[in-house]
């Protein structure tokens, strides 16, 4: 036997919905308005159904699948490349959006995206076999990364998030200082989470702060996924979502 398990997702109206898709690169292989709204997208392997409900609010969206892939790295490039043509930037807050990839603590490299029906696809690649939460670190700037990473992109709260890179850039100041490449990632970290909470001038100050940090070759290799999310968000312009 063979099995094959599809998400079925909910959104408002389908047109936004497929616009978003196409720009990934997906192709609508189906699409019907009655008796109910209803298509497919495809890319690859991958496939999405959804329907169109009347009255369905897309902020208030907690529909989420998970898709694996082997080239993680691969699909955000493509994806990023695909938005940016079809918006004029890579949308970082609202509705679309996609998040920040990066390495977590539970074995995978994954990013998440949202598209206009409020649904969360995050797109994964296994990095070991043990897919628990590994403990947080001991070092201090080390354990609020950790912290503060679940915070805004696995539980989705970058209110607590900003209250974790807050507090241990404020210890800072009066103690040991982070690396370049620490602290680098916790203020593309802090502007990520800013945007998100519509604090512009808090997103504004810790890119400027990002941008200054020296870094050498060894250490923009080691935060190259930050770099790519501070370019993100350095491309966007004011009121932009």
């Amino acid at each position: 036997m063979s099995e094959k398990t599809i998400p079925i997702l909910p959104c408002q109206t389908l047109p936004p919905l497929l616009d978003f898709y196409t720009a990934l690169g997906f192709e609508v292989t189906f699409q019907q308005r009655s008796p109910n709204p209803y298509a497919v997208v495809e890319r690859g392997a991958i496939e999405l159904q959804f329907f169109g409900l009347k009255g369905y609010d897309p902020a208030a969206s907690v529909s989420t699948c998970y898709v694996l892939t082997d080239d993680v790295d691969g699909l955000y490039a493509a994806f990023r490349a695909g938005l940016e043509r079809a918006y004029g930037r890579v949308p970082t807050r609202g509705l679309p959006r996609i998040g920040p990839l990066k390495d977590m603590s539970y074995g995978v490299r994954q990013f998440l995206m949202s598209d206009p029906g409020g649904n969360c696809v995050r797109v994964g690649q296994p990095t070991s076999e043990d897919q628990r939460h590994r403990p947080a670190p001991r070092e201090t700037y080390a354990r609020a990364l950790h912290h503060a990473s679940l915070l805004a992109d696995s539980r989705d709260d970058p209110a607590a998030a900003a209250k974790v890179v807050d507090r241990v850039l404020r210890q800072a100041e009066g103690g040991p200082a982070p690396t370049a490449s620490q602290l680098v990632r916790l203020l593309v970290l802090r502007a990520d989470v800013a945007v998100r909470t519509g604090d512009e001038e808090t997103a504004a100050d810790a890119v400027r702060r990002a941008e200054a940090v020296p870094l050498t070759d060894e250490e923009r290799e080691q935060v190259r996924d930050s770099l790519v999310r501070l370019e993100d968000l350095r491309g966007r312009g004011p009121g932009q979502a």
